[in-house]
């Protein structure tokens, strides 16, 4: 069991406040957007196990089999499968999708066949991985994800009440679900700079305006709204406004599975994810999009966001449900005095307080960990787990 010491990625769109209240620490006055926990090639963790800070990815590769056991290497190869990570947005993140493992491999191979660097900003694969990930509100969180029915796109779009809209509103009534989810975004995202910049401009006033006014799409017009105030004349604004927009409260969580569209807006999360960095951009930033792949690996079709809640199993674990092999997510709320909460030990976890004092626990050795500290624990000896604190425990599934 070791404890990590992690790395802050302070990309712009990050919290200024958000992890350093969290960690009890002064903030520096620049972005801390998200805290890697993971052996990620970008930000592995460290650990000392008596001779000094190592990342652990280094560990790892050093006896795969000692630090992941036999059965997560024969499934997933010599290397940590997930990635977690605590999320501060303080502005929206870029509008994006993940491809799923097949057209990962394939992207992959493409682009290294055709000699694109990988540290090149057009760049598309990154590895050869899918990034299904898990998002779990610590507190009030907003995002979009998935489509809305085309139907409750247009009425949306018709109650802002903005001509250049209109072409929109009548695909989305005239088309079936998924030629008219296709021809907007297409529309939207090839649209030439000078004539979209307009709309943009038009139709982010107009949400303004009509959420201050009240009604059923108040909420929704003032994230679109909020938006566009970050990203003036960015199409992507348009594009946001197929999705649903989702306020998770705490201990609500967001799986985002591949093709799915989506964006975070604001709040402190818990993420968890498949070890990759594949993302392909459908507006709100100005990174590279690449509109034709985007469009090859978006799955056009309307459905409802999905807000997770945990489920509790008799020992008081509280599993967040999803489909994937490579991670899975639960949280302890624990008590004092509560009986020691033993973590089954056949594959590797990483262990996140966020809130309290925590106490792990060996035959050997004990960790207490408190908000925004973390611990890597090998399979082998069995943890025990006490204290009064709210814990995230990320595993590999199955």
């Amino acid at each position: 069991m070791d404890r990590l010491a992690n790395t802050v990625r302070p990309y712009a769109w990050g919290s200024t406040t958000a992890i350093p209240e969290l960690l009890g620490v002064e903030p520096t006055g620049a972005p801390q957007a998200e805290l890697w926990m993971g052996a990620h090639p970008g930000a592995p963790s460290r650990i000392d196990r008596g001779a000094g800070p190592v990342s652990l990815a280094e560990v790892i590769d050093a006896d795969p089999e000692a630090e992941l056991g036999a059965d997560t290497v024969r499934a997933f190869g010599p290397r940590l499968p997930f990635l977690l990570k605590l999320l501060a947005a303080g502005s929206p993140l870029s509008l994006q999708v993940h491809p799923d493992l097949t057209q990962a491999q394939e992207g992959f191979a493409d682009e290294e066949r055709r000699g694109v660097p990988r540290d090149a900003p057009h760049r598309n694969y990154k590895d050869a991985n899918h990034k299904p990930e898990l998002i779990c509100a610590l507190t009030p969180f907003d995002g979009l994800c998935g489509f809305r029915h085309p139907a409750q796109a247009a009425d949306l779009l018709e109650g802002l009440a903005v001509d250049d809209l209109k072409p929109y509103v009548d695909i989305l009534r005239a088309s079936p679900e998924e030629s008219a989810l296709r021809e907007v975004l297409t529309a939207v995202l090839s649209a030439e700079h000078h004539a979209i910049v307009g709309t943009v401009e038009r139709t982010a006033a107009a949400a303004e305006r009509l959420a201050a006014q009240g009604g059923p799409y108040a909420a929704d017009y003032a994230a679109y709204a909020a938006i566009a105030h970050h990203y003036p004349g960015d199409p992507g604004v348009l594009a946001a406004m197929l999705l649903h927009y989702v306020r998770l409260q705490p201990g609500e969580a967001l799986f985002l599975g591949a093709g799915i569209p989506h964006a975070y807006l604001n709040g402190l999360g818990v993420e968890l994810m498949a070890n990759s960095d594949n993302v392909l951009r459908c507006g709100l930033t100005p990174k590279h999009v690449d509109v034709p792949e985007l469009l090859r690996i978006v799955r056009f079709e309307a459905a409802d966001p999905g807000v997770l809640r945990p489920e509790a199993s008799p020992d008081g674990e509280e599993v967040y449900e999803t489909p994937i092999d490579e991670f899975r997510l639960s949280r302890f709320v624990l008590a004092p005095g509560a009986a020691p909460r033993p973590l089954e030990a056949r594959t590797p976890q990483i262990l996140l307080c966020t809130a309290g004092t925590a106490r792990l626990s060996t035959p050997t050795e004990t960790l207490t960990l408190t908000p925004g500290q973390s611990a890597f624990a090998p399979p082998g000896d069995p943890v025990t787990l006490t204290g009064d604190a709210t814990v995230f425990r990320a595993t590999v599934a199955g």
